[in-house]
């Protein structure tokens, strides 16, 4: 087995090659599709991988994300449909858990037992299922104009101001999410680590407040930038950046007043005009108002993921 902090060019072809058939195979992608499109474009310097090769064929390959200092480290695996069964996926997951130790997560896409059954026995737990869902932004008429009729005339949406605003939205964040395994208990470091990211955006994350006090957010976030460079001295390449709904929060005090709804189309605009065809949104499958309320602005599932967590 390889551990690598990057691939060179035959064996990015053979894992693309691996993440297709699998995905044919099994109706569904194996692997998120913004780590795909870093992988299809040269990868990504955080990253890195592992890889089982029997020949010229690679036929077990893995993802390693260790910069979520927040969250934890993270893994996603997939193993060549034809060589299942014979030990490569525990292989790699084995390996991952000697680089990244407890506490890492794995993300299971899609309804396969298999893989589900992997996780258990290694004593990974079930922390989450969400639903992932999208929606195109090809046309802007597809997105109703925000205006007073949508929200309370008395409430004022704006972008984030790092900083002045961070201490308020993380009292709003702590209130809203006080019960979520992932979102809930921040602190002001952990926020900050997110707003030094390289696709923070201040301008696209918006509040929703009231007599100045926050009462909502939503972020959003570009998987891929348009055009970058992984090294000083590699050539720009182009990325079909995809943007996404990111941590849509509301005070459940200020339910029912349509905020939830103007922030996610301000944002869904916002998206529109950063040049993106395609908005997407992760969901957890018991939040049902949130998803009667993306049902009602057009988006509709694409697929589902569980989420597991190493015990301690």
């Amino acid at each position: 087995m390889l551990h690598l902090p990057k691939l060179t060019n035959t064996q990015q072809e053979a894992v693309l090659k691996l993440i297709a058939g699998t995905t044919a195979f099994d109706n569904t992608p194996p692997i998120a599709e913004h780590i795909l499109l870093h992988l299809r474009h040269g990868g990504d310097k955080a990253d890195s991988y592992l890889l089982v090769e029997q020949g010229n064929q690679v036929i077990g390959y893995a993802h390693l994300d260790q910069t979520d200092l927040v969250a934890g480290p993270s893994v996603e695996l997939v193993v060549d449909p034809k060589f299942r069964g014979e030990g490569v996926g525990r292989q790699l997951l084995s390996k991952a858990i000697e680089i990244c130790g407890n506490g890492l997560r794995i993300w299971v896409h899609g309804d396969q037992p298999a893989a589900h059954a992997l996780a258990t026995s290694f004593g990974f737990e079930k922390i989450r299922t969400v639903l992932q869902m999208s929606k195109p932004l090809t046309d802007i008429q597809q997105l109703p104009k925000v205006g007073k009729k949508e929200v309370d005339e008395d409430i004022v949406i704006r972008s984030f101001l790092p900083g002045i605003d961070s201490d308020a939205w993380l009292s709003l964040n702590n209130k809203v999410f006080k019960e979520h395994p992932e979102q809930g208990n921040w602190q002001l470091t952990d926020l900050n680590i997110r707003i030094n990211e390289e696709w923070f955006d201040a301008q696209g994350f918006f509040l929703a407040e009231i007599n100045h006090k926050i009462i909502g957010s939503t972020w959003t976030k570009i998987h891929g930038s348009h055009t970058h460079q992984h090294e000083a001295d590699e050539e720009s390449h182009a990325h079909p950046a995809i943007g996404e709904i990111y941590i849509t929060a509301v005070d459940q005090e200020y339910a029912g007043r349509g905020i939830g709804k103007v922030l996610t189309l301000t944002a869904l605009n916002y998206l529109k005009y950063q040049g993106l065809s395609d908005a997407m949104l992760y969901v957890d499958f018991d939040n049902k108002a949130a998803l009667n309320l993306y049902q009602c602005l057009g988006f509709t599932q694409c697929g589902m993921d569980i989420l597991y967590r190493l015990k301690a």
